[in-house]
């Protein structure tokens, strides 16, 4: 259907770019009213008024303050996004203690403010979808920041699913996806990641936007679905 979300409010925080952006380009076709959040206010309203309908807004996930400025300026939202992400991927020897808050900020503190300020006004057909990924399941030396707080990612949600009922909460786990996260990367260094990882994964491919996208878009109309853990990554745990 195209309009299984009209009428509905949807903030997708770190909708600016890449797989945040996409979530919102869908759900803004599906009828939604979105509403962009981002560190940078300037680059959320840029990429709201390419979409029919939208805004931006300043949200730092880090930022108590800003999350709750911004739950009083949009009042009552139907559902959350929530794609931010800070990584700290470098040998426990090497650790930050400033980075590694800020990336349990980013995946586990910031999500549970965003449900204190904005849960309370949510409508009990309402659901926050967080994004955990699949390095919580496959240990790899340098990535133990990035998979403790994956993991962390998973519980949040499932105690969440229960503290806020009958509000759904459901995490997405995306394996490695050409989503213009990888971008950053010599063309010919990507190439060989993703054909490392298509070689080594049973669906013999890395994911696409779509993919991550239409997940996420079945999370936020699927009534029956909360506590629950998605796992987008072509059987990559298994691998």
């Amino acid at each position: 259907m195209s309009d299984t979300l009209t009428g509905q409010t949807i903030l997708v925080v770190g909708g600016a770019k890449n797989l945040g952006l996409a979530i919102a380009t869908r759900a803004t076709e599906l009828g939604a009213r979105v509403v962009i959040g981002a560190r940078d206010g300037d680059a959320a309203t840029k990429a709201a008024a390419a979409l029919d309908g939208a805004r931006g807004i300043t949200i730092d996930i880090t930022d108590e303050t800003t999350i709750a400025t911004a739950a009083a300026e949009l009042g009552a939202v139907d559902h959350i996004v929530a794609t931010a992400a800070a990584h700290h991927n470098v040998p426990v020897s090497d650790l930050d203690h400033d980075k590694v808050v800020t990336a349990f900020e980013a995946k586990v503190i910031g999500p549970l403010l965003l449900a204190k300020h904005f849960a309370p006004s949510m409508p009990a057909t309402g659901s926050i979808v967080l994004f955990s990924g699949v390095a919580a399941w496959k240990p790899s030396p340098g990535k133990a920041i990035m998979g403790i707080t994956n993991g962390a990612v998973s519980f949040t949600a499932s105690h969440l699913a229960k503290v806020l009922a009958p509000l759904r909460v459901n995490a997405i786990s995306p394996g490695i996806v050409d989503s213009g996260t990888w971008d950053g990367m010599p063309k010919s260094d990507r190439a060989a990641l993703f054909d490392g990882v298509a070689g080594n994964i049973p669906a013999g491919r890395v994911g696409a936007t779509a993919d991550i996208v239409d997940a996420a878009a079945w999370l936020l109309t699927a009534g029956f679905v909360s506590g629950e853990t998605i796992h987008i990554e072509g059987g990559a745990r298994s691998a």
